[in-house]
């Protein structure tokens, strides 16, 4: 089994220590050599949060973006979170400045957690040559993994996209763009608009255009490009605070028969799993803009 030390003081400390470590390809290798087509390895992460990217230009995967809480290692049987008053609700005082004093509190139980898998087919023979077997498992399936989880955690059922009470916004108001504006009205309920999610479309084209992605990324906004959010909108969002990802800490890579219509052709292959779900705990701090 895959052990870590629990969080480590920063990003360096990261990367040198999984230098030290197995990478989840080579330990699959290494299963692979001992047990052929029956290899299958259960880690005690979530893989997808196991490697560095060996890419110049970083782009970041949805999970960076939430606060990430493993429940292996940190149990919990509830999560709290908040809605905006209802009609008829009494007036609060002090509410027309802090909105927020407004909102209800509410408990619920964790909920069940959502398994995200990926597949890939193996070139025949590719596992007798095991550095580029390694790199196969940990660049390809891997890879493949982390694009299964945007769809799990943003677009997928429970994803961030589908959350109820979260607000579309559509009119950029005095702003010169919504997303401005989402960022502003995150502040006035009291939080901070700390990440963006949007697709490389509108990214670029605001890049075309003007300084908003550098302003935004200078003003401490995490940004997040993915094709899992539609073009034309984007989420805003406090998710320091306002939002968590709940995560099994496990994993499973093995070789398996895959679903029909998976690949072309038949041929071994290799699937990977992971388990985890996002939660909203402030609605009222997320916007989906049109941009």
């Amino acid at each position: 089994m895959l052990k870590t030390d629990g969080i480590k003081e920063t990003l360096a400390q990261v990367v040198s220590d999984r230098r030290q470590e197995l990478s989840p390809g080579r330990m699959f290798v290494e299963c692979c050599t001992n047990k052929g087509l029956d290899a299958a390895v259960e880690y005690d992460v979530t893989i997808t949060d196991t490697l560095t990217s060996s890419r110049r230009k970083s782009r970041y995967p949805a999970r960076n973006i939430f606060k990430a809480i493993d429940l292996s290692r940190d149990p919990r049987q509830f999560y709290w979170h908040e809605s905006p008053p209802e009609p008829g609700d009494a007036p609060i005082d002090g509410a027309d400045v802090r909105r927020e004093l407004a909102s209800r509190f509410h408990k619920s139980p964790i909920p069940e957690l959502l398994t995200t898998t990926a597949w890939v087919q193996v070139p025949p023979g590719l596992w007798e040559d095991p550095e580029t077997f390694e790199s196969f498992i940990n660049y390809r399936l891997i890879v493949r993994l982390c694009t299964a989880e945007n769809h799990t955690i943003l677009s997928g059922e429970g994803g961030l996209l589908n959350m109820p009470g979260i607000a579309r916004m559509t009119d950029p108001g005095p702003f010169t763009s919504t997303i401005l504006r989402a960022c502003n009205e995150v502040e006035q309920m009291g939080g901070t608009a700390d990440g963006l999610i949007l697709n490389p479309v509108d990214y670029y084209r605001a890049m075309g255009s003007g300084t908003l992605m550098t302003d935004l990324e200078q003003n401490g906004v995490f940004i997040v490009r993915t094709r899992l959010v539609e073009p034309g909108s984007a989420i805003v969002g406090d998710f320091g605070h306002g939002a968590q990802l709940f995560d099994a800490g496990r994993s499973v890579i093995r070789f398996a028969e895959p679903p029909p219509g998976t690949f072309a052709e038949p041929g071994p292959a290799i699937m990977a799993e992971i388990y985890e779900r996002v939660v909203v705990n402030l609605p009222t701090n997320f916007f989906l803009v049109t941009v």
